[in-house]
C-alpha cells in the first residue's frame, strides 16, 4: 500500500516537472520551426519565455513570413511585441503587400502599427478601395436657390501618409467644403442640376487628399435635392427690416411733432399768463392816476364807454353771435 502511494506521488511530481520543462523548453515549437525552414535555436525560445514574449506568436510569424519569401528577424519581431505592437497584423500586412506589389517594408509597417492604425486593413484598402458616404451638404447657388447634395467618395489608403496623415473626418470635411464652394460659384441651380459632374471635377481639382492618409480616386454625386429659395427669404427679411426701420423713423418724427406741439401750447399758456398779469395791472394804474390827479372822473367814464363800445363791436363781429340774431 505504501509502495503504491509513493509511486503515485512520484508520478505526479514527474508529470509536473515534465510540464514545466516543456513550458520553458518549447520543443514542439522548435520542431515546427525547423521543419518549416525557420532557423531558430531552442535557447532563443527559452529566453523568449523569460522575456515574457510568447514564442508561439513569434514562431508563427516567422513561419508565415518564410513561406511567403520574406526575410524577417526574430529579434525585431520580439522588439515590436514588447513595444505593444501586433506582430501577426504586421506580418499579414507584409505578405499581402508583397502579393499585391505594394512597397511596404518592415520598418514602415511597424511604425504604422504602433501609430494606432490597422496596417493589415490599410493594405487591404490599398487593394480594394473604400467608399465613404458624405452626410447631406447644403449650399446656395448665386440665384438664391438652396441645394442639398450627397456624395460618395472612393478612397484608397496612402501607405506613405498613414503615419501622421489625417483621417476620414478630414476628408469628409474637405469634400463638403468643396461641394459648398462649387455650388456657391454656380450662376444658377439649374446648371448644377443639369451637370452634377461639374461638382466632382471642381472638387477633385482642389487636391483635397493632400496631407491625409487616403488618396481620393473619385467623387460621385449620389443625390441632389432642391431646398428653399434662400434669396427670396433674404429679400423678404430685408424688406421687413426696412419697413420696421421706416416705422421707427416715422414714430420718432411723430413723437417729435407731438413734443413740439406741447411745447408751443406751453409757450402760448405762458404768453396768456403774461397778458393776464399785464391786464391785472390796469386797475392799479387807473387808481394811481386818480390819486395823482392825472385822471378825472369824466376821463374815466369816457374810457369805460370806449371799452363798452369795443366789446359791443367785437360781439357783433363774431359769426356765432350773428347766427343767433
Amino acid at each position: 500500500m505504501e509502495f503504491s502511494t509513493t509511486a503515485i506521488i512520484i508520478s505526479a511530481v514527474a508529470i509536473v516537472l515534465l510540464w514545466i520543462i516543456l513550458y520553458f523548453i518549447p520543443i514542439g515549437l522548435w520542431f515546427s520551426a525547423m521543419v518549416s525552414g525557420v532557423r531558430m535555436s531552442l535557447l532563443q525560445l527559452v529566453l523568449m519565455r523569460w522575456r515574457k514574449v510568447p514564442p508561439g506568436t513569434i514562431v508563427s510569424a516567422m513561419i508565415e513570413g518564410t513561406k511567403a519569401g520574406l526575410h524577417l528577424n526574430p529579434n525585431e519581431l520580439e522588439a515590436h511585441y514588447l513595444a505593444g505592437g501586433h506582430v501577426a497584423n504586421v506580418v499579414h500586412a507584409l505578405v499581402s503587400a508583397q502579393k499585391a506589389n505594394i512597397t511596404l517594408d518592415f520598418k514602415m509597417a511597424t511604425a504604422i502599427d504602433l501609430a494606432g492604425r490597422d496596417v493589415f486593413e490599410a493594405v487591404q484598402m490599398s487593394v480594394n478601395p473604400k467608399v465613404i458616404n458624405t452626410p447631406p451638404v447644403t449650399a446656395v447657388a448665386k440665384d438664391g436657390i438652396q441645394l442639398i447634395a450627397k456624395a460618395r467618395v472612393t478612397v484608397r489608403a496612402n501607405i506613405k501618409q498613414l503615419v501622421g496623415g489625417a483621417g476620414e473626418e478630414t476628408v469628409l470635411a474637405r469634400v463638403g467644403e468643396g461641394i459648398v464652394s462649387s455650388i456657391g460659384s454656380s450662376d444658377s441651380h439649374k446648371s448644377v442640376m443639369e451637370n452634377p459632374d461639374f461638382i466632382s471635377r471642381v472638387v477633385l481639382e482642389k487636391g483635397l487628399d493632400a496631407g491625409t492618409a487616403f488618396e481620393i480616386l473619385s467623387i460621385d454625386i449620389a443625390d441632389i435635392d432642391v431646398g428653399r429659395n434662400i434669396g427670396a427669404v433674404l429679400q423678404m427679411d430685408q424688406a421687413n427690416a426696412d419697413k420696421n426701420i421706416a416705422q421707427a423713423r416715422a414714430e420718432e418724427k411723430r413723437a417729435m411733432a407731438v413734443a413740439l406741439e406741447q411745447e408751443m401750447k406751453a409757450k402760448a399758456q405762458e404768453a396768456r399768463a403774461k397778458v393776464i398779469e399785464a391786464e391785472a395791472e390796469i386797475p392799479m394804474a387807473i387808481a394811481e392816476a386818480f390819486r395823482s390827479g392825472n385822471l378825472g372822473i369824466m376821463d374815466y367814464y369816457k374810457l369805460r364807454n370806449i371799452q363798452a363800445d369795443t366789446s359791443m363791436r367785437e360781439s357783433i363781429g363774431k359769426p356765432g353771435d350773428i347766427s343767433k340774431q
